[in-house]
Formats: structure tokens, sequence, C-alpha cells
């Protein structure tokens, strides 16, 4: 069964109707214990990455997430803090320290003067892939997802799929058993469901191995 993580910073009206729809088993967890039993954790998130971390700093959830093996999907901030820093400031102006599964750190967009770009970068827009991997399994390339963000992951070594929106960035990252989506998957209609859908079944793969 499917964790998702409840924090302050989470977006889990939508994700629990999401899941809900998809029929995919699943359950809230506050702190490590309560996401010991699960086969598969969703991180979602939304907001300023600073809360978000004192959020999991306040449940004991950082070197929990930052040692698991489980397969982990984060969502918007969650796969964002996935990386080691993002330039959205804490309250004492210094870069946001992360959780450092994924080398690089986030930057903001920057229209340079181009009125035609707006930020934060909200809509409907195309992914474009890099690599096959299961989690778009029955998704073309060139499918849309709903984005909602200004701050962007840059392309890496770890990127699966990338978007464009003033410049090109990752919409899709993994390493080991972490994954990340920039967009929203649970406000992108049908194709949204069946990336959950795919994670779910990622998840249930690795827990029969």
């Amino acid at each position: 069964m499917i964790a998702v993580i409840s924090y302050k910073a989470g977006n889990l009206a939508s994700v629990q109707h999401a899941l809900d729809r998809g029929q995919i088993p699943y359950y809230l967890a506050k702190h490590p214990e309560e996401l010991e039993p699960a086969d598969g954790i969703i991180f979602p998130g939304v907001g300023h990455a600073s809360s978000a971390m004192d959020s999991l700093r306040e449940q004991q959830l950082i070197s929990y997430l930052q040692q698991i093996t489980k397969p982990l999907l984060g969502i918007c901030v969650g796969m964002q803090l996935l990386f080691d820093a993002s330039a959205e400031a804490t309250p004492n102006g210094t870069p946001t320290q992360a959780l450092g599964c994924l080398s690089g750190s986030l930057k903001r967009f920057e229209p340079k003067g181009n009125k035609e770009y707006k930020v934060p970068h909200m809509g409907w827009n195309q992914i474009n892939y890099t690599q096959v991997h299961p989690l778009f399994n029955d998704i073309p390339s060139g499918s849309t997802f709903y984005f909602v963000h200004s701050y962007f992951a840059p392309i890496t070594p770890w990127t699966l799929a990338t978007c464009e929106y003033i410049r090109e960035f990752s919409a899709v990252v993994e390493r080991d058993n972490y994954l990340g989506v920039q967009f929203h998957p649970e406000k992108s209609g049908a194709t949204g469901a069946q990336l959950l859908h795919n994670f779910h079944e990622i998840v249930r793969s690795h827990s029969c191995k």
C-alpha cells in the first residue's frame, strides 16, 4: 500500500481525491513509524520550500526520507525538496537546504523582460521524454500536465522528461528509488491519473521483489 505524507505543505485533498478516483489504496502518515509499513510513498507539496522543510523537521521525517529504499514519488514542491537546495530563501535570506537525495539546486524563473512569460509558470504544458520509464507507460511523449511553480530544476543526469517555459527544465526526475514530477498529476485529468496508476504499479512490482 502507498502512504501519502501528511504535513503542513502537502496538498492532500486533491491527491486523495485522485487516488480515490483511481481506486489506488493508500493511507495518510505523519511520522517515520507510520510510513515504515508502506510499500511506496507519495510526497506532495505546495507553497514555500523553507516552510515545507520546517514541517518535515518537526515531524522527524528528514533523515527517514534520506535513507529509504522503497519507491517515492515527489510532487511539485515534494520533487523540489529531493534536490540539494532551492534558491527560494529562508526567513533569514539564505537558500533553503533540502533533502539532498538528488544533486543540484533549484533556480527561480527570470522572465528577462519578456512580457509573454509570467512567474509563476501556471497552466497546462507538455513534457518530452529523455528516457523510457515505466512511469510513462501508456502516456505518449508530448502529453500535457498541469504546472504551478516559480522555481525549477535544471536539466541534470536524473532528468527523465523536460518541459519548456522561459527555458528548458526538468519536469520528471529519477535517482534510484526517488521519482519526482514538477507538475500536479492529481490535477492533470486522465493523463495524470494514468501516471499515478503507473507509480502504483512500480510500487507493486518493487514490493514483490
